[in-house]
């Protein structure tokens, strides 16, 4: 079937631009950290030669990830404005990739879940932005890099938290560049369409249970319906990514959204 291809060739190139970008003595900061894209992402920060501040709720996950990198582990809750103190200011580039799912009907969406999807996918990037800018800024350089998705460019039903979270970000990001522009600072969003992640797979077993349908009808037929390329996007590839907007031929690259997703946005 061709959803289930493997990522070597998406692999390959994510080692290309491994070997392209050198972040020798500089710091990095990736929340979400502990797993999935984030995780993806403290590696090929750390291989390219960057100090990466893991950041993740799951302390565990954290740790893991942080060590693989070569990093530091910080297990906190992004929700918690004040945990968010605890974490250092001297960063260089600052990744946001933490973000959670709830899917629901409008009139049935708990508003409690709202607001925490907001607080963490929103409201803690805004905090962690603001805490790392005097640094960047005195020094003239800085890369802010924010995990949104295809969903912050476009919108699907029952996941308004999501759908919000993700916009808000993009706006966010737009707004730091052009602030960021006169002190050597760009941001920038990344948008992937389904990654192989924790939260997609378990999006995939929700919707085999929901449809009667076998995971790899729900890939194929539901999750890829509009995307040209037929296979769930490899954490590594949004990595690289990321990695490339961090790396030495990219300070003109600001308030973006880089797709990258198969070619959904295209149909």
């Amino acid at each position: 079937m061709t959803s289930q291809l493997s990522g070597s060739t998406g692999s390959a190139a994510a080692a290309a631009v491994h070997q392209a970008v050198s972040l020798s003595g500089r710091t990095a900061l990736v929340t979400g950290g502990g797993s999935g894209i984030g995780r993806a992402c403290a590696l090929a920060l750390a291989e390219a030669g960057a100090l990466v501040h893991v950041v993740d709720l799951d302390a565990e996950s954290a740790k893991e990830t942080a060590t693989a990198a070569g990093g530091v582990a910080h297990a906190v809750d992004l929700a918690d404005g004040g945990a968010l103190q605890s974490l250092p200011r001297d960063v260089d580039i600052l990744v946001n990739c933490a973000g959670l799912q709830h899917v629901a009907a409008l009139e049935e969406f708990p508003p409690e879940r709202f607001e925490l999807i907001q607080k963490v996918m929103v409201t803690a990037p805004f905090r962690l932005i603001q805490r790392c800018l005097p640094h960047m800024y005195e020094q003239g350089w800085g890369r802010l890099v924010h995990m949104s998705s295809m969903h912050g460019l476009r919108a699907s039903a029952f996941k308004s938290a999501y759908v919000a979270a993700k916009h808000g970000l993009e706006g966010l990001s737009k707004v730091a560049a052009l602030e960021g522009a006169p002190h050597g600072v760009t941001s920038n969003c990344v948008n992937p369409g389904y990654v192989r992640t924790p939260l997609v797979e378990g999006q995939i077993a929700a919707q085999a249970e929901a449809h009667g349908i076998a995971p790899e009808a729900v890939i194929g037929e539901v999750l890829l319906e509009r995307s040209a390329i037929k296979r769930l996007i490899e954490p590594e590839e949004v990595a690289a990514a990321v990695l490339w907007l961090c790396g030495p031929h990219t300070g003109f690259v600001t308030g973006t959204s880089l797709p990258v997703d198969g070619g959904w946005g295209a149909n």
